[in-house]
């Protein structure tokens, strides 16, 4: 089973507008209201494809409740936690005419200590049955900077695997924990190292302890340093749409693949086609299993050899 985390969970709004205009009204065409969260969206897509993932995290207050009906109606198992405070809305705006898209992230509710202790136990209870953990999105007001690394530290001592998706003082305090994947962008990923250079930014966060790195460029593809390799793999065609929910998708396709025992090569081409197959869809957690299927064969795989010989090994 693969567990997912959203310790920041949300109600999702997402409005398409034909194209968006600094300081104008806008006609909204479309709109859209479902749970989110980056680890929501995972459990989202691997349900898609027929997994049995279960969704925890903390969600309170009405928008909480919300978040639990939607998810029930959606076919999505999961076991969040209540606390007092309201869970956050996000709000995505998405321009048809380039298919970006402009995204308001509320804070969240403030979490206090012993609700953050209550989580950590309940969350030691669901690793029981778990592979594959999935660590994702930000950390709400009160919940620690280093609340990634104790989970991460909490899974290996149950012997599951981890993947985290995360950014700032979360990401870069779990790296000593030594998560199994990390899943930065490549905004994420300078941010963390100081690096422009996606190749050396990711071997920089693997000598610091992640076990592996999949680092995202966005319509290009993916750049890997794992224990079996360093790869690029890039998908045979560029997609028009909404690429909020990219990330998540890819995720999904790396833990499906851990939790499967998949070789690096099959992971990473699932990771670039599910992907990809999420920019037509509207909303963040949807994937277009057509476009997956038609995407996949075609997407490129190259072992990157000379970054492999001077790539620094993971700190333990």
């Amino acid at each position: 089973m693969i567990l997912t985390v959203t310790l920041n969970t949300a109600l999702d709004v997402t409005w398409d507008v034909e194209s968006l205009r600094p300081r104008t009204s806008h006609r909204v065409d479309t709109a859209y209201e479902r749970a989110g969260g980056k680890g929501v969206n995972v459990a989202r897509v691997l349900t898609s494809l027929g997994q049995l993932p279960l969704a925890t995290g903390l969600v309170g207050g009405p928008t909480g409740r919300l978040i639990r009906e939607e998810l029930r109606a959606a076919g999505v198992r999961e076991a969040f936690l209540d606390i007092a405070g309201d869970s956050r809305r996000t709000l995505a705006v998405v321009s048809r005419d380039d298919g970006d898209a402009t995204v308001f992230n509320g804070r969240g509710p403030h979490v206090d200590p012993a609700e953050w202790e209550l989580f950590r136990r309940h969350y030691a209870s669901l690793l029981t049955d778990a592979r594959v953990v999935v660590l994702s999105g930000s950390l709400p007001p009160g919940v620690p900077t280093d609340a990634y690394a104790r989970l991460i530290r909490t899974a290996e001592a149950a012997g599951v695997a981890t993947v985290l998706d995360a950014s700032g003082p979360a990401l870069v305090e779990a790296l000593a924990a030594r998560p199994d994947v990390i899943k930065p962008n490549a905004d994420e990923i300078t941010a963390a190292t100081g690096h422009d250079d996606l190749p050396a930014a990711a071997a920089a966060l693997r000598a610091l302890g992640a076990g592996a790195v999949v680092a995202s460029a966005g319509a290009d593809g993916l750049y890997a340093i794992t224990p079996e390799g360093t790869w690029r793999a890039a998908p045979p065609e560029r997609l028009a749409g909404n690429p909020t929910g990219a990330g998540d998708a890819c995720v999904a396709a790396i833990a499906a693949g851990l939790a499967a025992g998949c070789p690096w090569p099959e992971i990473l081409r699932q990771a670039v086609a599910l992907s990809a197959a999420a920019v037509p869809c509207p909303v963040a957690g949807d994937v277009d299993t057509a476009v997956h299927r038609r995407l996949l064969p075609h997407v490129a795989v190259v072992e990157d050899s000379a970054a492999c010989a001077s790539t620094p090994k993971p700190a333990r």
